[in-house]
C-alpha cells in the first residue's frame, strides 16, 4: 500500500518544500557527503546547469534526478508519458504526428496510440515488473524509480501546470503527476524503439483480405510459379533493403573510441563517447552526476526520464554505446487458408489467429471525445504486420508475424545500473552477459587498468547460422545475407512459420527465451584501441578481425567512410603521424581530431572531382532535362583544400550535395572506383575515383542545380546554411553527414516546418584515467540541457559546441565546491 500512496497526486498546496542554499551555508559540501550521504536529497548545480545529485539511498537519488529532470524538460517528459499511455489522440487529435521510435514524427497519433494501447491491454510491462530480478528490476532500480516519481511530482506540484515556464505545455491538460508505471512504460518504449519505427504501422493496420479472388482461367505451370516466386522474393528483398537502408541513414548512430595503455599519453586509458541522437523529442540526452557515498559515483548522460547514467564514467571505467547492426526483431512467414485467412498452418495443422479489440479515445474536430476501435491480429510468433517501413507485405497466400527480441525486456534497466557500478572492463562484460539487456547497441569501454573493450553483447534473436540456413524463406535469404548493394543494412530474418522448429530456440545460457547465447557474441579487449562507428563488429580493431553469427552483422565487407576515418584517426594518433605534437591521445588531441570535422570522402575524391569538373567541355552538363553550367563549381571545390566541415569552410556544402547525389543509397564499394574493395585492406579500399565516369559529372551538375534552385551560393560558408535556432538566434553548427566520413555527425533537415538540426552529435564526452586520482573528463551536450526556451540552459552548451569548446567536468566534492556561482537545492 505504501507504494500505491507514492503514486498519488500531489496538490500544489501540500507540495514538499524545496530549500535553495548558498554555497557558503553548506560549506561547499553537503553534510555526510564523505560518509553516508546527506539526510535529504541534494542537487548541486555547476556551470551550464549540470546537476550533481547526492543522496543517502537510491530513492533519494531518484528523487533528486526526477526533480532536476522535470525542471529542465518537463514538457518533453510529459509528452512522452502521453505517448506511452496511448493518449495522444485524445489530447492532440488523431492526425498529429508521433515519434515512438528512433526517428522524428514517423507515424500518426492514432497509430501510435493503438500500438501502445495494445501493450497496455496485454499487461506487458506489469507482467515484467512482477518477475523477480534479474528478469524484473533489481531492488535498487525500483527504489530509484520510486524516488524519480516523487521528484518529478514535487516539481510539478511546486510550479503548477499553469506556472510552467515552457510554453510547449504550460496549462496543458495532459501534463499531470506521474506514477511508477508511467516510468516503466517509458523505459520499455525506449527498449523496443528499434522495432517500433519499422513495424508499428504495419501491425496496427493489418487486416485479413476480403473474399478470395475468382479462379484464373488457366493455371500456371510449376516452372512459371517458381519463376514468379523468385522474382517476387528478389523484388521484396530489394525494396525492404532500400527502406531499411534509408531508415538507418535517418536515425540514430554513434562513434565510440576506447584507447588502452599503449595509446594514451599521460594516462592509462581513455574513452571518446560521441552518440548521434535526436536533437528534439523523447530521445534527447540529459547530463547528470549521481552519488550515493560508498555505493555509486557516476557521471554522464541518459535518455530523458531514465534515472541512471546510460553513457558516462565512474571512478574506474568509462563506457559508451553505438547503434549495432543487429535487427532487434524477426519476421515469420505463415501460410494462410485462402478461404479463411485468419487460419494458418504450423506442422501440418491449422491454427487460428488471435484477434484483439483495441480502443483508444480520440478528440473529434468539434472538440468532443469519440472512440476508435480496431481489431489487431496475432499468431503464436507475434503480431501480424502488413508492411515494413511502408513497404507492403500482402496478407494473401501468407501473412507475416513479428517477434520482437525486446518486447519482454526490462532487463536493460538492470544493465545500466550495473554499468554505473562497474570497476573495470571485465565487470562491464559480466554485466552485459548476465543481464543481456542492451537493446540494439554495442558497448565500448576503457578502464583505469589500461584496457580498451569492444563488446556487442546484447539481446539478439537466437538465429545461428545453421538455424538461418535451415529456416529462412527465399525472400529471407536475400534480405538476411544482404546480397544488395546497399549501405550497412541489418540482417533482418524472415523464417518459415509453417515449421514450429523455425521459431527462435531457447538457449540455456541466454538470459531469456529466444535469445542468442551471450558467449557467442563478439568482444575484444586490447591495450591499443577498439572502436565502432555503426558498422558490424568485424573491424573493432583491424589487427584482430572478429567472427560472429551472421545475425549480428556482416564480415569481410566494405566499411563505411566514417569507420575508416575513426580507425585512421586512432592509428595515426597512436603512431604520432597525424601532424599533431607527440604520440598517443590526450584530451587536447582527442578534441582537436573530433572537431577538425575532416571528411574521409573529400580525402579520397576531391582532387579527382575537381579535375573532372575542369575537364567538362564548355562546363555544360545535361542532366535531368536541364543544361547546367558547372564552371563556377570548379574553383570553389579547388579552393576547399582543408577537406573539413568547420563553420567557416567554403565549398563544403557544395561537396556535401555532390556526395549525396553520387553515393545515394549505394554501398560505398558500388561507386566508380578504379581500385576495388579488398577485404585484406578494408581501411584503405576502395579508392581512386574514376573521374571519367558520367556519375561524377552528373552528380556534380545535380548539386550545382540544387544549390542554385535553393538560392544558396556555391561558395557559401557552412555557417550560412547549417544553423539551429535558439531564442530567435541562428547558431552556426559545424560537422556534417556521416556518409561523408565526418566523425562529428550533424544531420540537418525539416523540424516543424523549419530547416534545423535533426540529429547528430549530442552528448560528447572524453575521459582519461591515470594510475591514481580522479578521471579527467571533458564533455559538451550539443543541444544543451533544457528544451525550455525560457531556461538559461536552453542554448548555452549549444553555443559552446558551436565554438568547438568543452565543459571541464567537476567530479570530486572539492571540484564541485569550487564551482563559481554554485547553486545548491535541498529537497525536504
Amino acid at each position: 500500500m505504501a507504494r500505491r500512496r507514492s503514486r498519488a497526486r500531489l496538490p500544489v498546496a501540500v507540495a514538499a518544500a524545496v530549500a535553495v542554499v548558498s554555497t557558503t551555508a553548506l560549506g561547499g559540501t553537503p553534510a555526510g557527503a564523505a560518509g553516508t550521504g546527506p539526510e535529504r536529497p541534494t542537487i548541486r548545480y555547476t556551470e551550464y546547469g549540470i546537476p550533481h545529485i547526492i543522496a543517502s539511498d537510491w530513492e533519494g537519488l531518484g528523487t533528486g534526478y526526477g526533480y532536476a529532470a522535470a525542471k529542465d524538460n518537463i514538457c518533453t517528459l510529459a509528452d512522452t508519458y502521453l505517448m506511452v499511455n496511448a493518449e495522444r489522440s485524445r489530447h492532440l487529435g488523431p492526425d498529429g504526428r508521433a515519434s515512438p521510435g528512433q526517428n522524428q514524427h514517423t507515424t500518426t497519433n492514432l497509430n501510435s496510440d493503438l500500438y501502445f494501447q495494445r501493450i497496455k491491454d496485454d499487461g506487458v510491462v506489469e507482467r515484467l515488473l512482477a518477475r523477480p530480478a534479474p528478469d524484473g528490476p533489481e531492488p535498487e532500480v525500483k527504489e530509484a524509480i520510486r524516488g524519480y516519481v516523487r521528484g518529478y511530482n514535487r516539481y510539478l506540484a511546486e510550479t503548477g501546470v499553469d506556472g510552467l515556464s515552457d510554453p510547449a505545455c504550460r496549462g496543458a491538460a495532459w501534463v499531470r503527476p506521474i506514477t511508477e508505471l508511467d516510468v516503466y512504460r517509458h523505459a520499455h518504449a525506449e527498449i523496443i524503439m528499434g522495432s517500433a519505427d519499422v513495424l508499428l504501422d504495419g501491425q496496427v493496420t493489418a487486416a485479413p483480405p476480403g473474399a478470395p479472388a475468382a479462379a484464373e482461367a488457366s493455371t500456371p505451370s510449376s516452372e512459371e510459379r517458381a519463376r514468379t516466386a523468385k522474382k517476387t522474393a528478389k523484388e521484396t528483398a530489394k525494396k525492404i533493403g532500400e527502406a531499411l537502408a534509408a531508415s538507418r541513414r535517418q536515425s540514430m548512430g554513434s562513434n565510440a573510441l576506447a584507447v588502452g595503455s599503449q595509446g594514451v599519453s599521460g594516462g592509462t586509458g581513455m574513452l571518446l563517447a560521441n552518440p548521434h541522437f535526436p536533437w528534439h523529442g523523447k530521445n534527447r540526452m540529459w547530463q547528470s552526476h549521481l552519488t550515493i557515498p560508498g555505493k555509486i559515483n557516476v557521471s554522464g548522460a541518459s535518455l530523458l526520464g531514465l534515472p541512471a547514467v546510460n553513457i558516462g564514467h565512474n571512478d574506474d571505467v568509462a563506457w559508451s554505446h553505438t547503434v549495432a547492426t543487429v535487427a532487434p526483431f524477426g519476421l515469420f512467414d505463415v501460410q494462410v487458408d485462402p478461404l479463411n485467412p485468419t487460419m494458418y498452418l504450423v506442422d501440418g495443422a491449422w491454427e487460428r489467429m488471435t484477434s484483439q479489440q483495441v480502443s483508444v479515445d480520440v478528440r473529434n474536430a468539434n472538440g468532443t471525445i469519440g472512440k476508435v476501435t480496431r481489431t489487431l491480429w496475432a499468431t503464436r510468433y507475434g503480431p501480424v504486420t502488413t508492411s515494413i517501413l511502408g513497404y507492403p507485405l500482402p496478407w494473401v497466400v501468407s501473412a507475416h508475424a513479428v517477434r520482437d527480441v525486446n518486447m519482454d525486456n526490462l532487463r536493460a534497466l538492470n544493465t545500466w545500473f550495473g554499468l554505473d557500478k562497474a570497476k573495470d572492463v571485465h565487470d562491464v562484460v559480466n554485466v552485459l552477459e548476465t543481464t543481456q539487456g542492451v537493446p540494439f547497441f554495442n558497448t565500448v569501454a576503457a578502464d583505469r587498468k589500461g584496457n580498451a573493450l569492444y563488446a556487442d553483447i546484447q539481446a539478439v534473436p537466437n538465429i545461428t547460422d545453421a538455424h538461418a540456413q535451415s529456416c529462412l524463406t527465399e525472400t529471407g535469404k536475400l534480405l538476411f545475407h544482404q546480397t544488395l548493394a546497399l549501405s550497412n543494412v541489418p540482417p533482418v530474418s524472415i523464417l518459415d512459420g509453417k515449421r514450429s522448429t523455425c521459431d527462435w530456440p531457447d538457449d540455456p545460457n541466454a538470459a531469456a527465451p529466444g535469445l542468442l547465447d551471450p558467449a557467442k557474441q563478439p568482444r575484444l579487449i586490447r591495450s591499443d584501441f577498439v572502436g565502432n562507428a555503426n558498422d558490424s563488429p568485424w573491424l573493432a580493431n583491424p589487427a584482430q578481425p572478429l567472427s560472429f553469427p551472421r545475425v549480428m552483422g556482416d564480415r569481410a565487407t566494405p566499411r563505411s567512410l566514417r569507420t575508416q576515418e575513426l580507425i585512421l584517426t586512432a592509428r595515426k594518433r597512436i603512431d604520432g603521424t597525424d601532424g599533431l605534437p607527440g604520440r598517443g591521445f590526450t584530451p587536447e588531441t582527442m578534441g582537436k581530431l573530433l572537431f577538425a570535422d575532416n571528411s574521409r570522402a573529400a580525402d579520397l575524391t576531391l582532387n579527382t572531382t575537381v579535375a573532372a569538373c575542369q575537364g567538362v567541355a564548355f562546363g555544360l552538363v545535361l542532366v535531368d532535362g536541364n543544361l547546367v553550367d558547372i564552371r563556377e563549381a570548379c574553383p570553389v571545390l579547388a579552393g576547399w583544400k582543408s577537406h573539413d566541415f568547420t563553420a567557416d569552410s567554403r565549398g563544403s556544402w557544395l561537396f556535401a550535395n555532390y556526395w549525396h547525389h553520387l553515393q545515394g543509397s549505394r554501398r560505398i564499394d558500388k561507386l566508380p572506383w578504379r581500385v576495388p574493395f579488398d577485404p585484406e585492406d578494408p581501411v584503405h579500399t576502395p579508392n581512386s575515383l574514376d573521374g571519367g565516369s558520367s556519375a561524377v559529372r552528373d552528380s556534380l551538375a545535380r548539386a550545382v542545380l540544387a544549390l542554385r534552385k535553393a538560392g544558396i551560393p556555391l561558395n557559401a560558408a557552412l555557417s550560412d546554411v547549417q544553423r539551429i535556432t535558439r531564442g530567435g538566434e541562428r547558431i552556426p553548427i559545424h560537422g556534417s553527414f556521416g556518409a561523408l566520413g565526418v566523425l562529428n555527425v550533424i544531420e540537418p533537415g525539416q523540424v516543424d516546418g523549419e530547416f534545423d538540426i535533426v540529429f547528430g552529435s549530442s552528448f560528447i564526452q572524453q575521459v582519461r584515467f591515470t594510475a591514481e586520482g580522479p578521471p579527467e573528463t571533458y564533455s559538451v551536450l550539443a543541444y544543451s540541457q533544457s528544451a525550455d526556451p525560457n531556461s538559461p540552459h536552453h542554448a548555452d552548451q549549444t553555443k559552446l559546441f558551436a565554438a568547438g569548446g568543452w565543459v571541464t567536468e567537476r567530479f570530486t566534492e572539492e571540484q564541485i565546491a569550487a564551482a563559481p556561482d554554485l547553486r545548491v537545492v535541498v529537497l525536504d
